[in-house]
């Protein structure tokens, strides 16, 4: 039995708010279960300068944590004068996750950024703000078009993400902070709307798992990430 008394193959409850600031040029709210993310996406009319002259565009992203997404208080990274090593992790997986469904020649030389600051935490944050965030860079990507600044959709596909792991020795969809904390393995599953993977994070955290229980973790992450993609579509 799940702490949730949901099944194995059970997202928790899932909603996208967009239009939530107003200056960003996208952004949504995202809630699966009690973890919130905010995510906002910025637009700069020049691309970084490793890629001027180049006619490609860039995404990237940055992520972090209020000091009370937890439940006790985190110190703010700037107080500290640096981030940790997880979340530049994390920010670097984002925006190789969101790159993925972008065509860097349509978006031509400008820059995106997506912020994902986590306003509650209760697992699975990295993968609500890749989905997210995908929603927030969308809203931007159309208003590119919309003001006619670009005239290709350089959105090629979405990207959504969720977590699957071994929970008292049975494969699990969409761990929340009690089972992840106790899983015997977990991992982060990314996916575009087509179910073609980006990127797995996989690891053993008590106990090693077998061939055929990552082929059942990938079948319940392909599952779980078409679900999320409805509700990124229905958001939009």
């Amino acid at each position: 039995m799940r702490p949730s008394g949901r099944d194995l193959n059970t997202l928790r409850p899932i909603s996208i708010e967009t239009g939530v600031t107003k200056h960003a040029e996208g952004s949504c709210l995202i809630r699966m279960g009690d973890t919130q993310v905010l995510c906002t996406a910025s637009i700069e009319d020049r691309p970084p300068s490793f890629l001027r002259n180049t006619g490609l565009g860039w995404v990237t992203a940055e992520y972090g944590m209020l000091p009370r997404a937890t439940n006790t208080r985190n110190r703010r990274e700037a107080a500290s004068g640096k981030q940790t090593g997880r979340t530049v992790e994390i920010q670097r997986l984002i925006g190789r996750a969101l790159r993925a469904g972008v065509d860097r020649v349509a978006l031509g030389e400008r820059q995106i950024t997506v912020d994902c600051d986590v306003l509650q935490a209760d697992g699975g944050t990295r993968c609500a703000a890749i989905t997210g965030g995908w929603v927030a860079l969308r809203l931007a990507a159309n208003r590119l078009l919309k003001a006619g600044v670009i005239t290709s959709d350089p959105i090629v596909d979405h990207v959504a993400a969720v977590s699957c792991g071994i929970y008292a020795g049975q494969p699990v969809l969409d761990l929340d902070y009690a089972e992840d904390s106790e899983a015997g393995a977990d991992g982060n599953f990314i996916l575009t709307g087509r179910g073609r993977l980006i990127e797995v994070q996989m690891s053993a955290e008590g106990a090693t798992f077998s061939r055929d229980e990552l082929g059942t973790l990938l079948d319940l992450a392909a599952a779980g990430a078409a679900e999320i993609i409805e509700a990124q579509k229905a958001a939009l």
